[in-house]
């Protein structure tokens, strides 16, 4: 018996070890990559400052920054990631520059050109809401979501993403990445009182459940509206391989909206779309091992194709916030391996290269060779917010 006892505390000891070491090597990654993402960004940011002007960076393309204005669907992600490391870091030094580039924002609360709206001042004024409280902030975000609105038509119950398009035969179309903008809506509600944002916020979720998923619960890029009638007139994709092809981005898209919308509305199905989108990820025979995705899961080259690194971020941003919602899946391990591998040489950059931004090996749009294979403003935020999930949930 005393054998036996023996034996139960060594490996009672042995368990505890692991956990130990496993948890130190967790709180390593956070804060060698906090420490890392600070000194890339104020490189960055010096790099901004020497210029004299108030300047947006998503890119960087063979040796050059690319800058944008303040209507591109991105100009949200810059600021949105330096409120990030303010709240990573707890440096004040960072409080100046988001409210700078924040600022430099405040007209987009009036724009209805297209659907990102959502992004553009959710992730700058949402953010910036979040960590300063001033309620000033909140009547810009409530703006905002009435612009948003504008694009919404009963008819189809869903809001139009891009403009028509005669071209390409489009009358109404609507993409996966407009789940994102729904969270604009349910703030909007929460702060005005108003349940008009959230009824259209649901409507378009129920409806793009309904239309933009496949049986296996892949997801289609685009789907074309009839704006009398509701229906359906075509299915394709922009920015993936082909029409019946399942762009990766556009997949962590949906799966991060339906885990925002659970998170908004308690409703259980987006809960279940969320897991049964994630399955198809989990499940295809096409998912890396490493967990970072290739830029489309049906790309006739896999292996000899690239990845995104931007759908890997997206994808582990919801997989931290879904582990808190259901433990039935190692959602937060899967989470964590896409952050290991994120992590290493491979995907990182080095200090002082890739143009100060963080990530490397994105995929903007392919068929159109615009962006591929360079870092993005939308990546970098993602792993940011992935990272501040990840801190919260480890300690």
């Amino acid at each position: 018996m005393k054998k036996l006892y023996h034996e139960f505390y060594i490996l009672f000891i042995a368990v505890i070890f692991i956990a130990c070491s496993t948890n130190n090597n967790h709180k390593k990654l956070i804060s060698e990559n906090i420490a890392f993402a600070d000194n890339q960004y104020g490189l960055m940011l010096a790099m901004l400052e020497d210029s004299g002007k108030t300047l947006n960076p998503k890119s960087f393309i063979n040796g050059k920054m690319k800058f944008i204005p303040p209507q591109e669907w991105t100009s949200g992600f810059f600021p949105g990631s330096l409120w990030y490391l303010y709240e990573l870091t707890g440096d004040e030094k960072w409080i100046e520059p988001a409210m700078k580039q924040t600022k430099a924002l405040e007209s987009i609360q009036f724009y209805t050109d297209n659907h990102d709206v959502g992004f553009m001042i959710g992730c700058s004024y949402g953010n910036a809401l979040r960590l300063t409280g001033k309620e000033e902030y909140k009547d810009i975000i409530i703006q905002a979501a009435r612009s948003l609105s504008t694009r919404f038509n009963p008819s189809t119950g869903v809001i139009q993403s891009w403009n028509a398009n005669p071209k390409k035969d489009w009358e109404y179309p609507v993409i996966i990445d407009n789940m994102m903008n729904l969270e604009l809506l349910f703030d909007a509600t929460e702060f005005s009182g108003d349940s008009t944002f959230y009824n259209i916020a649901v409507s378009h979720a129920d409806n793009t459940m309904k239309n933009h998923y496949r049986p296996d619960y892949s997801t289609w890029h685009v789907i074309d509206y009839n704006k009398t009638d509701g229906s359906v007139r075509h299915r394709n994709t922009h920015q993936g391989y082909d029409d019946e092809s399942s762009w990766s981005r556009g997949q962590s898209w949906g799966v991060y909206g339906y885990v925002l919308c659970y998170r908004k509305t308690n409703n259980p199905t987006y809960l279940t779309q969320a897991k049964k989108a994630l399955d198809f990820i989990a499940n295809h025979p096409n998912y890396p091992e490493d967990g970072v995705p290739y830029w489309d899961f049906d790309s006739p080259d896999i292996p000899n194709t690239y990845r995104d690194t931007s759908a890997a971020s997206i994808l582990a941003s919801a997989l931290y916030e879904i582990s808190i919602y259901s433990n039935k899946k190692d959602f937060k391990e899967w989470a964590d391996k896409i952050m290991l591998s994120l992590n290493g040489p491979e995907y990182r950059a080095e200090t002082g290269e890739n143009g100060f931004f963080i990530l490397k090996h994105a995929v903007g749009s392919l068929p159109h060779n615009s962006e591929v294979d360079v870092p993005l403003n939308y990546g970098d935020y993602y792993f940011l917010e992935a990272l501040k999930r990840k801190k919260d949930l480890e300690s």
